[in-house]
């Protein structure tokens, strides 16, 4: 076997390790919901003919809007039907990471983020975008926000994906709530402020809880805002020569500040409560703060859906000892280099990141619902700046001031705030995730999770020392 052989066939293997925990985990930004198939003309994915095209999709809002304006716009200007499949997150990596290691070729486009983009793309798994976006002068590629850009590039510079939404982390809170109980949000606030405004608006309303955070298992579920704790509160999963900081006193702090606040003070059944959990608790008025996704905003202020619109308040992502501690995520369009029909896939990716698609889905759905995140120019849509003025504003800078490369107080062996970029971070983070979610939900300590989770660390952080 020669070298270039050898070492595809050593990636795929490492790549089903990784998919053999996916199931369980679930990424930094939003929810999925229950697994469905659906299309422009009703067809499930693993069909279609020449003018077809199979996409993989996460099941959260944001995702499956596009379902609902597919058929009478994309496939009518085109003539390419597309047959979505639905997923939810944890089953969406799974599944995605599976065909695309194995090469399987079941899908022409998926969503993928900013995790994975870098280390499949190294690979050699992903068909590279630069030459459809670049090409196309009405998609104005120069327009994607710069951090956004670089989260979804190779290591030669080219984009791998386009993102159909970008996000960073911030607190939401009830405005009105904090009126009735004489309260002030600071627009940057600590964990420590957090915590005491949790205490005092426990039962500020029948039956509600002063703050909603992730508990869910997953390296993007409870570790998307639990690692941006760790990194304000001065931890870090490794130094920048591999050695592992799991059980170190700055990461036990953080996780015992975060398990201990969720249960004194956060949702009932908070060990199995993830984006989802906490978007429905905070939208029908269950709790009172919810600290998560920037993207979340779109769906809490659509007063079709929401009993929480116009009463939503935005605060900075809290912090101790940075500056400012938001994570960085994309939800983006990937093209397998399986594909046997890359024109027709790079022709939706282009139009469904597009200009002109932001501004059909809040012509069409209304503009609270636009992906946004990713664009410049979103921000100068008059409709979306006046249904956004309560959050546009800040998730644009909350986007642009976080620093992947520098997350925390020391310097960091990868790029990534959130999640470590390498391929054993899925399957480490995972694992460490289910003994602190067992601790939320009272079958576990924090330090006996973090004692576990050091030993798993050191295993992998040996075959980045060597």
């Amino acid at each position: 076997m020669n070298l270039k052989a050898q070492s595809r066939r050593l990636a795929v293997t490492a790549a089903f390790g990784m998919a053999s925990v996916l199931a369980l985990t679930s990424c930094a930004g939003a929810g999925g919901g229950s697994s469905s198939d659906g299309g422009a003309s009703g067809a499930s994915g693993g069909g279609g003919g020449a003018q077809s095209i199979n996409v993989l999709m996460v099941g959260n809002p944001q995702m499956t809007d596009i379902q609902k304006i597919t058929a009478e716009t994309f496939t009518k200007d085109t003539g390419i039907t597309v047959n979505y499949t639905v997923l939810p997150e944890n089953e969406l990596r799974d599944k995605v990471t599976q065909d695309v290691a194995n090469q399987g070729g079941q899908y022409d486009v998926a969503t993928v983020g900013m995790y994975e983009i870098p280390i499949w793309a190294k690979n050699g798994w992903l068909h590279e975008l630069d030459s459809y976006a670049k090409a196309d002068a009405n998609y104005d590629y120069a327009d994607v926000l710069p951090s956004i850009v670089k989260g979804l590039s190779g290591e030669d510079g080219k984009a791998y994906g386009l993102p159909f939404y970008g996000e960073s982390s911030f607190l939401m809170y009830r405005k009105d709530i904090f009126a009735e109980k004489g309260l002030t949000m600071p627009e940057r606030p600590t964990w420590t402020q957090v915590a005491d405004f949790a205490a005092k608006l426990d039962g500020a309303k029948p039956g509600m809880k002063g703050i909603c955070l992730r508990g869910l298992p997953g390296w993007g579920e409870v570790f998307a805002p639990l690692t941006t704790v760790v990194n304000t509160m001065g931890g870090t999963w490794f130094t920048q020569d591999w050695k592992a900081q799991v059980n170190s006193p700055e990461f036990t702090k953080a996780v015992n500040f975060y398990v201990d606040l969720v249960k004194a003070h956060g949702e009932p059944g908070a060990g199995q409560a993830g984006f989802t959990e906490c978007l429905n608790a905070m939208s029908q008025e269950k709790v009172a703060m919810w600290y998560d996704a920037t993207s979340a905003a779109g769906s809490l202020e659509d007063a079709a859906v929401s009993k929480v619109a116009g009463k939503v308040g935005y605060a900075y992502a809290p912090v101790e000892a940075t500056k400012a501690s938001g994570w960085l995520w994309a939800w983006a369009w990937a093209m397998p280099k399986t594909t046997k029909k890359a024109d027709a896939a790079a022709k939706f990716i282009l139009w469904s990141t597009s200009k002109d698609y932001e501004k059909l889905v809040g012509e069409k759905l209304g503009w609270p619902r636009v992906p946004s995140g990713k664009r410049a120019s979103t921000y100068a849509i008059p409709e979306y700046k006046a249904a956004a003025a309560a959050f546009g504003d800040i998730t644009l800078k909350s986007i642009e001031e976080v620093d992947p490369a520098n997350p925390g107080v020391q310097p960091r062996p990868t790029v990534g705030i959130q999640f470590v970029t390498i391929p054993e971070f899925a399957d480490l983070g995972t694992k460490v995730s289910q003994d602190i979610s067992a601790a939320i939900s009272g079958s576990g300590t924090v330090e006996q999770a973090l004692a576990n989770g050091q030993k798993l660390a050191e295993e992998v952080a040996k075959k980045y020392q060597k």
